[in-house]
């Protein structure tokens, strides 16, 4: 269905969500999760699904078939199946800045037909093979540094979408790497992350790939330019043509930086940041783990999107997760959920989460320009489980708040020990029955009361992959997008990050003393008088 006929109705004025206050107004708020368990012994196999190799168990939810059936409706109501034909039809569902949305693109095949008709989906595929062969060049010794020495370091400069899943990433598939490979990712602009670098690697061994659409971010260029003056300084001006690669769309800034024609990967003004990593921007990535765990990635997250499309509504991993975590923000004010996974390879998801969820559902104004009228976005946070079990789990458990849980789960460990697996997978267990159930002293000691009736779901996985890690990856964008729909906002924008970075050109010139700051807010003003007198 082409967008201008998607419907841009308030959520609240659609009959499904009228009924679902009424139904959270007549009891719904004193439902014991334990109850529903005692109503329905089969409640487990009935509130839990599969979608490719994950498995989701929801039955610890504040949720009955009653609420199920609502959610399903406004999911109906609010025209999310409609969209998610636009998104994949190519519909230029990023609206504000008249663009279609197809990180999906980079993920599918020729033959699921995305898009042909967008510019750019039709050329994937060699970009693709070209960013396979110069992984292959890297890591067969084939393409080296300007000594003759093949690259043993990674170093990846960027921000943002250009950072957060290759770090991520990077780390969860870890044990993945080519033995002798390191990977190092660069992002702050203080410049500590490659002051503390330049001491750790050898430089002769060393490839830098600069991640930038348009080669101007303020703070990958710093650190872009001092690690090009680090290279010019210790290997010569020359070697900047093979010491550098960069993903980027902009080629007059990448000729005046050096960057050698063959070492340029590109991408489309369809990839949000966001959602980059599925893209060239995955470069750095594919060079230690290699092209074809990298296709692997891509296949994982090409199995959710056709679970995504094609699954109903009640069965449908991500549009279900959306309904739920809408339930929790909306009709029960819970502001804020917590992703904890259970394995410390993906100590880093609950970073990347953020983004992907504050930065596209951090928005006060719908599609159409109106005011939003009911709460968006989530406060995301998390820790691996181990480690948060002894920091802010007291919180959670006797805490005030509601505080929906992500529980993600790897069965097999990459540790060859099986006793400390299996004593996560415990404890991962334990903590999500504790939620649920709470803890009745048998004496007067109310400090020692556990409430319960916590939620949380489990997201089960048979081992961290790179096809489960694409697949994982590809429910939360999904999810994200489809809680988005509901709200009426568009999840693909990211205004609000540009101000602050704008302003930033204001206030510089001030710091370096090259000139005034203009502006007339005076605790800006007074920063600045008391850094000039500390310096």
């Amino acid at each position: 269905m082409p967008l201008s006929k998607l419907s841009d109705a308030y959520p609240t004025d659609l009959s499904a969500w009228q009924e679902l206050t009424t139904k959270l107004a007549t009891g719904m708020r004193e439902l014991q999760i334990r109850d529903l368990f005692l109503a329905d012994p089969q409640r487990f196999d009935n509130y839990s699904l599969q979608a490719c190799d994950l498995f989701l168990d929801y039955s610890k939810n504040l949720v009955d078939d009653k609420t199920l059936s609502l959610l399903t409706k406004l999911a109906i109501e609010a025209a999310v199946p409609d969209f998610i034909d636009a998104m994949f039809a190519g519909e230029k569902i990023n609206c504000t800045e008249d663009r279609p949305v197809l990180h999906t693109a980079l993920r599918a095949t020729v033959a699921d037909n995305i898009a042909p008709q967008v510019e750019g989906t039709g050329d994937v595929a060699e970009t693709l093979a070209n960013m396979s062969a110069f992984v292959d060049g890297v890591q067969s010794g084939k393409i080296t540094g300007t000594t003759g020495r093949s690259f043993t370091d990674i170093v990846n400069i960027g921000i943002g979408g250009s950072d957060l899943g290759v770090v991520m990433a990077t780390r969860a598939l870890r044990h993945y790497w080519k033995p002798g490979m390191q990977v190092h990712c660069v992002s702050n602009v203080d410049g500590t992350q490659l002051s503390d670098l330049s001491k750790q690697i050898d430089l002769e061994a060393t490839l830098f790939v600069i991640c930038s659409k348009t080669f101007t971010t303020a703070e990958t260029m710093a650190n872009a330019v001092a690690a090009r003056q680090w290279v010019e300084t210790s290997l010569g001006k020359n070697a900047i043509n093979q010491h550098f690669a960069a993903c980027s769309t902009n080629h007059e800034a990448m000729d005046l930086f050096g960057i050698n024609q063959e070492y340029r990967f590109g991408f489309w003004d369809w990839v949000g940041g966001r959602y980059s990593l599925w893209s060239a921007i995955g470069l750095s990535l594919a060079l230690v783990v290699g092209a074809d765990q990298f296709q692997a990635l891509l296949q994982g997250g090409r199995r959710m999107d056709q679970h995504f499309r094609t699954a109903p509504i009640p069965e449908n991993m991500p549009i279900l997760m959306a309904l739920i975590s809408i339930w929790y923000n909306n009709f029960h004010g819970a502001s804020s959920q917590a992703i904890l996974p259970y394995d410390n390879r993906l100590d880093r998801f609950p970073t990347f989460l953020q983004q992907l969820h504050m930065e596209s559902s951090g928005k006060s104004v719908r599609r159409d320009g109106k005011p939003v009228q009911t709460a968006t976005g989530t406060v995301i946070w998390g820790e691996p489980g181990s480690n948060a079990q002894h920091s802010f789990y007291q919180l959670l458990h006797q805490g005030t708040r509601l505080i929906p849980v992500d529980f993600i789960l790897v069965k097999k460990s990459s540790g060859t020990q099986k006793g400390q697996q299996y004593l996560a997978i415990s404890s991962c267990l334990a903590q999500a029955e504790a939620l649920m159930d709470g803890y009745e002293p048998r004496m007067n000691e109310p400090h020692r009361r556990h409430p319960g009736n916590r939620p949380s779901n489990v997201i089960l996985m048979p081992n961290l992959t790179p096809e489960t890690l694409g697949q994982l990856i590809a429910l939360y964008e999904h999810k994200v997008f489809v809680e988005n729909v509901i709200w009426g906002v568009n999840a693909f924008d990211q205004y609000g990050v540009e101000l602050g970075k704008r302003l930033a050109t204001t206030v510089l010139p001030a710091v370096t003393g090259d000139g005034e700051y203009k502006n007339q807010n005076l605790s800006t003003r007074g920063l600045l008088k008391r850094i000039k007198e500390m310096l």
